[in-house]
Formats: structure tokens, sequence, C-alpha cells
């Protein structure tokens, strides 16, 4: 039973994140013969203010 999470900074439309799904479970199910119905994906949304690169805040660009 394969749990995938996607932590990603906010601003995906519903149907991004729809696709993004679908998606990640073909592969998954494709990769580790997995069928699509046991495989869990967690979508985290993070605002700009709660991720840095280089010392540096994306809402800080």
């Amino acid at each position: 039973m394969p749990i995938v999470t996607i932590k990603m900074i906010e601003g995906r439309t519903d149907e991004q994140k729809r696709n993004l799904v679908e998606k990640v479970t073909a592969a998954i199910s494709e990769t580790v013969d997995a069928p699509k119905e046991n495989i869990s994906i967690i979508i985290e949304d993070m605002q700009k203010s709660h991720f840095a690169v280089g010392g540096v805040r994306k809402s800080d660009i």
C-alpha cells in the first residue's frame, strides 16, 4: 500500500492537482505493480513564507 506525500507551494488549481494525482498514481502502479485503489496520495500546500531556498523565503522573491 504505497503512500505518497507531495509538498508544494500553494497556487495550483484543482485541475492541476487532479492531473498530478492521476499521473503519480499511474506511475506508481506501473512501477511497483500496485493496484491503483491501494495507492494513497497526500498533497500538502505550503505558504510561500513557509518555504526557503538558499536562505531566502519564496515570499521574499
